[in-house]
């Protein structure tokens, strides 16, 4: 006799998704939360770039690792991942969302060839997080504001680093994972040399830059340019910024998403005990 078991589909403790509307485009929103009481201010909240590829890694990470904190140094935290409407890891989408114009002869060649897909959006995609999602997430669920981070691999990286150097005050932890620092360099240090003029007294504000050891193939040197941004970013003002570079052995462009995430919510948790 054949077995007549059925399976049922495996859905993640605690989270949750619904849809969010902007400009007419449709988002999804992963949101996970823990299982404790909150703390009187809240919960930190990690606003995570790509959810589709890696909000159930990092769900994960928090959710067992948050039981032992005087262990692992990580604490309960509600994870807020904004994705697209699709099954696979990343959508083309984040070619736009995620970067400034860029001229089509200073883009890396393509790997299959033809041109990039359209791109220009960060400042709108920023914006589309601060006026919509955070106050959309603030209603539901409760976050201290004063304990936000924002955390982007790859091209989601060099968003990251865009809104550190634009909008220091809307987090107070930044996690740029193998930032694609050669898409938007010129851009980038444009931004970098007039962020004094956006430093406050009271800013205090942790930046996290990384890659992966097997990355540095020689051709656009993201190694050597992250921790030198690193270095400059906590030279400027009054020590505001606080920024650690970390290179990971033996870890290429994807592989080292998991060894990130592990490393990246430890150092937003010393960000939220501050």
């Amino acid at each position: 006799m054949m077995d007549s078991t059925t399976y049922e589909a495996v859905a993640i403790p605690r989270s949750q998704t619904r849809k969010i509307t902007y400009n007419e485009r449709t988002f999804h929103l992963f949101v996970s939360t823990p299982d404790t009481a909150p703390p009187p201010t809240g919960f930190p909240v990690i606003y995570l770039l790509d959810a589709n590829s890696v909000f159930g890694t990092m769900t994960e990470a928090i959710r067992l690792q948050c039981r032992a904190p005087e262990k692992t140094g990580v604490q309960p935290a509600i994870v807020v991942g904004i994705g697209y409407p699709t099954e696979a890891p990343f959508h083309p989408s984040r070619y736009y969302d995620f970067t400034h114009v860029v001229p089509q002869d200073e883009l890396p060649a393509h790997p299959r060839g033809g041109e990039w897909p359209e791109m220009g959006g960060a400042e709108r995609f920023l914006s589309f997080i601060e006026k919509t999602v955070k106050p959309a997430i603030e209603k539901d669920f409760p976050i201290d504001r004063t304990r936000q981070t924002i955390f982007g691999h790859s091209l989601g990286g060099l968003l990251v680093l865009h809104a550190l150097l634009t909008r220091p005050h809307e987090y107070q932890c930044y996690i740029a994972g193998s930032p694609s620092i050669h898409w938007n360099e010129s851009v980038l240090l444009e931004e970098e040399r007039r962020l004094p003029e956006r430093l406050t007294d009271e800013l205090k504000v942790r930046a996290l830059l990384t890659i992966g050891e097997l990355e540095n193939d020689g051709r656009f040197h993201v190694n050597v340019k992250a921790e030198a941004m690193a270095k400059r970013l906590s030279a400027l003002g009054t020590g505001q910024i606080q920024a650690t570079f970390r290179q990971f052995p033996d870890e290429n462009h994807t592989s080292v998403l998991h060894v990130l995430i592990s490393h990246a919510i430890r150092f937003a948790s010393k960000t939220a005990a501050r």
